[in-house]
């Protein structure tokens, strides 16, 4: 007769469930989020914490629905704010969004058309608002489904009245320092956003564009010969025929456009020139001065080289300097004369080493032509004749009306018909092009306003704010110092309708602010908290000045998107309470993209250091940019985007959040389906691990049932001690902000130390020992101390599976994870190295026998690895070391029976079996008996010999024991399965 023993088997039992079912899960759970009021709630948990850590958030643009690029940076975030919750930081965080700016500017013109046309600006700028109002709600929602934990119900706006008249007040913190000048200066222009540009705003692209060579020739062409030859009076050949020369000075560009605007050419000062032989003009010998270094390509290029292919030269070299100030004149405007400037921009690299100068065009012609007293010479319109379109203005001679790319064409032919060109061909290269139109973009002169980077030492002051951060990846420290130390001055002046406007009221006859714009800035600042940036588009000056108002305007130019964003740390972090910082250990990072390093990091380095002299963050990390699994930019052409609303809808957020997680953030991140049925994988090992502890601790009650780690079993302490050992590398690993570590760490723990071995071990006792006995409570103590140890660990990373691991588990507890910090109750046992030695060679030969057996597995000689019996031959020092737990080491090798045997005794076998790798085995090779292999424990010889058991096998626990059957009343029973079921129980120490 058989007995059904199933009712005296101790099986796991849990709600937390097998199957994940995240995207159906996690919205619940966000709902009670929701109800809760979660946030809230964590910042009341934390407040009493010494330490704040404030990531504070780089805002996203309020204008279309999430893509990855946002899901990961949302979720990097919120993975480093979690981090710092469990480190012990109080860690608010306080999400935000970009609203000004042009995108909204462009989307509302689509809809209700442009002001002055359709709708007057205040109206306008209310669609506008009302325009981001929507998006934000959309955005919004999405991130919440991330897991994001923020303070959504109260984010900061850039266009909320109190922050717009902050950044007034930023404006005139930097204006009273000295930092912000007015000037005529050469800006990126972009014709489709009809505006100046930031750096940030540019991006480079490659575009085919004309490159010509131009002949400007020498008016006093003696004196440019004197130059190279000398005196009329030496008797050179050339001056024999001096009336049927031309003498001229080449230039090379690929902006032919910017010609109409070419006030002069420009020299190195200590580059040695070379006259060199030209095709004929007209029946006339042409002498070119180029660059000697350039001489040849320059000869091979005209088609003037000799029959060496050298350039043929006439006369010694002359520097730059021999040349400055002699005239040339303009290649088509017979009216114009042009100076030879000296420029240090000037290089023998490429080109001739002569560069057309145009200031209006450029930033280093500007810069020249200032030295020179070119700019104050000419009119704006001289200095720039092309209009805020394009086209240029009505009275500039021969290209009046003509969109300046298509005029490329109409000057080059210009230019041959006059003689004057050279040679004509076409290259790509890079060029700047607008971020949001993708197109080419011009430097235009115009009135701006400017930050200056030198007037009042804020280069220095940036660059010496820089070396006080730390910056992760480090090279962004070296990033960010190339560009502050090479970056033009700041112009911060936009001519739209959406923004914050520059608040000061300019003399109309000398464009100066008002002397009391200080004081000013504030007055107009306390309006904007009532009525934002309206307030001031109403404001009459005559409010504000009195009877002055007669002779002052109102700045009508709105400030620069990045100035808006770049001041969050005056309107965010000033403003706002819980965010403020007043210890030395109280940290702010700013995370963000790779671009954000000529973005928002350098904005708001610029504006915290022209206002404080310092930079607003303590840290900055930067993250790379998604691509496809072979490394491709996502693009909705090649269809290989991927969309995190997707990913949440099939996976559910936290498979988004882990592969955030598992991926080095500081290179590329790949992402495609196949990837992420990886990571799915790879979760799944994460949460059965959680199952398991969890179903095994079923009836436990820390607060009764707790074992002290001293007092538990070996096998249990050797857990702790490798749940401590990961603990210690996860929160080092998450201090240095390293999650694929973090990951990596946590998956091989679950994978190894608990799945291939501890819980695979302790099954037996946790099932078939008696449910109160020391060995079950043991194995019960540590699996709850690792699990709360591993809800920690995964909480950051894994928000929505940690808050339902939290929820199943034993013993009194707050209402949410992101209450605690990490666990503590690890570090009570820490082993020695002597201790660490004797699991480390006591594995190695448990490696060794779990090989064995598989081998028997795999020759048919057993099937599970209870139906083997091994012995360990080992030498006399090995017996010694594990002779106390030799007769549980069975348990820990799981295997029905096992012996210790001296290595002298070793049987020696005949047959070799090297295509498994193990030294012998007995018998038949068909169907082996015993199998044995060598275990690899440095300085000691350790032989393992499997053989099948002849014995019954116990119904209960599975094992193969001769005592089965011994009990009369229990004959199906092993011993130790007879005292569990029917008397005082098993007892164990070390398994």
């Amino acid at each position: 007769m058989t007995t059904d023993y199933k009712n005296t088997i101790n099986l796991p039992e849990t709600r937390f469930a097998m199957k994940a079912d995240l995207a159906k899960r996690e919205p619940a759970m966000l709902a009670d989020w929701e109800t809760r009021q979660l946030y809230q709630q964590i910042q009341r948990e934390t407040a009493g914490r010494e330490r704040i850590f404030v990531l504070h958030d780089g805002p996203p643009y309020a204008n279309g629905m999430i893509h990855l690029g946002h899901a990961l940076n949302k979720i990097l975030k919120d993975t480093v704010v979690k981090s710092k919750l469990m480190a012990g930081y109080r860690s608010p965080y306080v999400p935000g969004w970009d609203c000004h700016g042009l995108p909204i500017e462009i989307a509302v013109e689509k809809k209700i058309g442009k002001v002055g046309q359709k709708v007057d600006a205040a109206t306008f700028r209310q669609k506008c608002r009302e325009y981001a109002s929507q998006q934000i709600d959309l955005q919004r929602a999405d991130f919440k489904r991330l897991g994001v934990i923020g303070d959504w119900d109260n984010p900061y706006r850039t266009m909320d009245a109190k922050f717009e008249a902050d950044m007034v007040r930023a404006l005139a913190t930097i204006y009273a320092n000295g930092h912000v000048t007015r000037g005529f200066k050469p800006v990126h222009w972009c014709f489709d956003c009809g505006s100046a540009l930031a750096e940030a705003e540019i991006e480079y692209h490659d575009k085919t564009s004309p490159a010509i060579d131009v002949a400007y020739d020498a008016v006093d062409k003696e004196a440019v010969l004197a130059a190279f030859l000398g005196a009329r009076s030496q008797g050179h050949a050339l001056w024999q025929q001096f009336d049927s020369l031309v003498v001229a000075v080449p230039i090379w560009t690929t902006t032919p456009w910017t010609l109409p605007a070419s006030l002069a050419v420009s020299l190195g000062p200590d580059l040695e020139y070379s006259l060199i032989e030209a095709p004929a003009r007209n029946g006339q010998r042409v002498l070119l001065a180029v660059a000697a270094a350039l001489a040849d390509k320059c000869a091979a290029r005209y088609g003037s080289a000799g029959v060496d292919g050298a350039a043929v030269t006439h006369g010694d070299v002359a520097n730059g300097m021999a040349l400055e100030n002699q005239l040339l004149q303009h290649p088509f405007y017979d009216f114009r004369q042009v100076p030879v400037l000296l420029g240090e921009h000037v290089s023998a690299e490429d080109g001739t080493g002569a560069v057309h100068t145009a200031p209006g065009h450029g930033v280093e012609d500007f810069a020249v032509g200032q030295k020179y007293g070119l700019v104050e010479k000419f009119t704006a319109a001289e200095l720039n004749p092309v209009g805020g379109n394009g086209v240029y203005l009505a009275g500039t001679p021969l290209v009046e009306g003509q969109f300046i790319w298509k005029a490329n064409d109409s000057i080059v032919e210009l230019l041959r018909e006059r003689d004057k060109l050279l040679v004509a061909t076409r290259i790509e290269h890079s060029y700047p092009h607008c971020w949001r139109h993708k197109t080419p973009v011009a430097f235009r002169a115009t009135p701006q306003w400017f930050i200056s980077m030198e007037k009042a030492g804020l280069r220095a002051d940036a660059l010496e704010s820089i070396k006080r951060v730390r910056w992760i990846p480090g090279w962004g420290e070296e990033r960010i110092t190339s560009m502050i130390a090479s970056r033009p001055d700041w112009c911060i002046s936009r001519q739209r309708t959406w923004g914050v406007p520059i608040t000061l009221l300019v003399d109309k006859t000398t464009q100066l602010p008002h002397p009391r714009s200080v004081e000013l800035f504030e007055i107009v600042a306390r309006r904007m908290e009532q009525g934002g940036i309206d307030a001031w588009f109403a404001l009459d000056a005559a409010e504000l000045i009195g009877a002055e108002a007669e002779q002052y305007e109102k700045v009508s130019d709105v400030l620069d998107v990045w100035f808006d964003s770049g001041v969050t740390h005056r309107g965010v972090l000033a403003e706002r309470p819980e965010l403020a910082t007043p210890g030395p250990d109280d940290k702010i990072m700013y995370l963000e993209g790779s671009d954000q390093h000529r973005g928002w990091f350098h904005s708001s380095l610029l504006t915290s250091t022209a206002m404080y002299r310092h930079a607003p963050y303590n840290e900055v990390l930067t993250h790379g940019f998604t691509v496809d699994e072979h490394g491709r930019k996502m693009s909705k052409s090649i269809g290989n985007g991927v969309e995190p609303q997707d990913v949440m809808k099939n996976y559910g957020a936290d498979i988004l959040r882990l592969w955030v997680a598992s991926t080095d953030y500081r290179n590329e991140m790949s992402m495609s389906n196949e990837i992420l049925k990886r990571v799915a994988d790879a979760y799944r090992r994460i949460r059965n691990t959680a199952r398991f502890l969890l179903g095994n601790l079923h009836g436990f009650d820390p607060a009764l049932h707790l074992v002290p780690v001293e007092e538990s079993l070996l096998l249990d302490q050797w857990a702790v001690q490798q749940a401590f050992d990961t603990q210690q590398a996860v929160r080092a690993a998450y201090e240095r902000y390293d999650f694929p570590e973090i990951v990596q760490r946590v998956q091989n723990f679950c994978t190894n130390e608990m799945g291939a071995l501890y819980l695979d071990i302790t099954k037996d006792r946790l099932y078939t020992m008696q449910a109160a006995s020391l060995g079950r409570r043991s194995a019960q103590s540590a699996m709850y101390r690792i699990l709360e140890a591993l809800v920690r660990w995964l909480a950051p990373v894994l928000s929505f599976t940690a808050e339902e691991i939290w929820a199943e588990m034993p013993g009194e507890r707050g209402g949410s994870v992101f209450f605690a910090t990490f666990y503590e109750g690890l570090a009570a046992t820490q082993a020695s190295p002597q201790q660490r030695l004797w699991w480390s060679e006591l594995l190695a030969i448990r490696s060794a026998t779990s090989k064995v057996l598989e081998g028997m597995r795999v020759l048919g000689g057993i099937g599970a690895s209870l139906e083997a019996e091994v012995t360990l031959y080992v030498d006399a020092d090995q017996r010694e070391r594990y002779a106390e737990v030799a007769d549980e080491l069975r348990f820990g090798f799981i295997t029905s029976k096992l012996e210790l045997q001296a290595l002298r005794d070793r049987p020696v076998y005949d047959v070799v079996a090297a295509k498994l790798g193990f030294e012998s085995f007995v018998d038949d090779e068909a169907r082996p008996t015993a199998l044995a292999a060598r275990a690899d424990v440095p300085e000691h010889e350790v032989w393992v010999v499997a053989k099948a058991s002849e014995a019954a096998k116990c119904v209960r626990c599975w094992h193969y024991r001769s005592d089965v059957g011994a009990h009369a009343e229990h004959p199906q029973l092993c011993e130790r399965c007879v005292s569990n079921v029917a008397g005082s129980g098993e007892q164990r120490r070390f398994f």
